[in-house]
């Protein structure tokens, strides 16, 4: 009895504190999601900050006047196309890096991730221009995969390293190629890992903004570059910008409630190797 006397009061300043956190970070989400249905006017409003009103205007000048489902495909094609292509690439170089223990190709890749983007943009910018391929998704795709790819391997590293050597040597006796191997035993069974970086990196590609700003153009125009459309030097179109925020956040949002829990289990998953 004592054990529970003494527990809950712990667990009681737990909750606090999570609901406290919740509250600090969701409040700001609160708001901007109230600020999307309001005017200007109401927005300043500070007696009815929390206020509910259903005014759609923001919404519908935001799809009307702003072109809005163009810059919605031009990430949906950037960040799949980054997220896939990282894949391709990231997880034979993940699998080898743990097949091999080449821990210093891997901390170098770590470095290149660490590594500020914008010490690449001006390379990337150069090499682009020279290509014609500015303002195409060539190099929206090439240039996100900065930050898909590392992520992608150094997420699936521990997943490999975690796998026993001897489902590999079995499938090596049966005939299998290395790669072999790797396609038709390894990959199945790191699941769990591959959704988790997809997901991460998918999310990643969505929101950057850096890259897409100096390389995308009018055609391919992202949806964290299309904000700025709502920003003016005289006046910032508060409600707009508000309204073209959730349409951002939206799909992130759905993706990660639907996935949290191969999130979780890949995150995981990976570090605890058997």
């Amino acid at each position: 009895m004592s054990g529970v006397k003494v527990s809950k009061p712990k667990s009681i300043f737990t909750h606090v504190l999570v609901y406290f956190i919740l509250f600090i970070f969701l409040l700001p989400f609160l708001w901007m999601i109230l600020a999307s249905f309001k005017t200007q006017e109401q927005i300043f409003d500070v007696k009815n900050l929390f206020s509910i009103t259903m005014n759609l205007d923001n919404y519908i000048k935001v799809f009307t006047e702003y072109s809005f489902f163009q810059f919605i495909l031009n990430s949906f094609i950037v960040a799949i196309g980054s997220t896939l292509l990282g894949l391709v690439i990231g997880l034979p170089a993940a699998y080898g890096i743990a097949k091999y223990k080449q821990q210093g190709l891997g901390l170098l890749i770590l470095v290149a991730r660490i590594v500020p983007g914008i010490s690449f943009l001006i390379p990337w910018f150069i090499i682009f221009s020279k290509l014609n391929l500015i303002d195409s998704y060539t190099s929206l795709i090439l240039s996100h995969m900065l930050v898909t790819m590392p992520f992608i391997i150094w997420v699936m590293i521990p997943f490999f390293e975690g796998l026993p050597k001897e489902l590999e040597e079995s499938a090596r006796v049966d005939g299998c190629s290395i790669m072999g191997a790797f396609l038709r035993v390894m990959l199945p069974l790191s699941w769990s890992g591959i959704i988790t970086s997809s997901i991460l990196s998918f999310i990643f590609s969505w929101n950057n903004f850096m890259f897409s700003l100096i390389l995308a153009g009018e055609k391919t125009k992202t949806l964290p570059i299309a904000v700025f459309n709502f920003l003016s030097y005289s006046e910032i179109n508060w409600g707009g910008l508000m309204a073209a925020s959730v349409i951002i956040t939206a799909p992130v949002l759905v993706i990660a409630l639907i996935t949290q829990r191969y999130i979780i289990s890949g995150m995981t998953g990976g570090a605890v190797k058997g």
